[in-house]
């Protein structure tokens, strides 16, 4: 009887043990399929896995997969590149004068990189003087003029509101019709500034696509 409900009781631990994962794994043939080897994604086959449908992987860091918001600094390219194209300008001639700029006296702003909602955009907004030296012939006397052309501030996509005003360092000896006609004569500096600036606003923009294309090819 006692031998009876021994093996009775033994009965399900042996049905339990059968069925057991562990046991079926440790009791596998060798004809068995072989079990599954975990396998490390690269970080561009990850973010695809996760998004399920192929995307490139979100745009901003590591740290901020989901793309909210990022910003990157790009001031210290944006302040070089703006003085060298500004100080590549030509110098004009004018009906009774002629005047050269000499370097960017003021340069302040920001240029930057954001990204949002896993989208990347640049912008900048920027406040410029520029230093500007001539030399106009008033009442049959050559005089010299120094100054600064200042441009208020101006943001991504409104180089066509650019605006110049005139500041002379020194403007004694000048009659107002003559300053009139001088600061007429300054601001034709305005186009050709304005096309340095559209150059530097095209080399941002290159800079975003390059940006783009970076982290499409998973290379970032």
């Amino acid at each position: 009887m006692e031998e009876t409900a021994t093996a009775t009781a033994a009965a399900p631990a042996a049905a339990e043990k059968a069925s057991s994962y562990r046991y079926w794994v440790r009791e596998a043939t060798g004809d068995a399929a072989p079990l599954p080897v975990p396998r490390k994604l690269d970080a561009t086959a990850a973010a695809a896995a996760a998004n399920g449908n192929g995307n490139p992987p979100p745009l901003g860091s590591v740290w901020n997969q989901a793309g909210t918001w990022e910003e990157k600094n790009l001031n210290s390219w944006a302040n070089s590149r703006i003085k060298e194209l500004l100080g590549s300008l030509d110098s004009l001639e004018f009906p009774t004068g002629k005047a050269s700029l000499d370097g960017v006296s003021k340069c302040i702003g920001d240029a930057f990189l954001v990204t949002v909602r896993n989208k990347k955009r640049v912008g900048y907004t920027y406040e410029l003087s520029l230093k500007f030296k001539g030399e106009w012939l008033i009442k049959e006397e050559k005089l010299k003029v120094k100054g600064h052309l200042d441009i208020p501030e101006f943001s991504f996509g409104e180089l066509e509101d650019l605006e110049v005003e005139v500041r002379f360092s020194d403007d004694k000896g000048l009659a107002s019709d003559d300053k009139r006609q001088i600061c007429k004569d300054l601001k034709s500096f305005l186009s050709p500034i304005r096309e340095k600036l559209r150059a530097f606003e095209e080399e941002i923009k290159d800079s975003l696509q390059q940006v783009w294309n970076s982290i499409w090819m998973g290379i970032s």
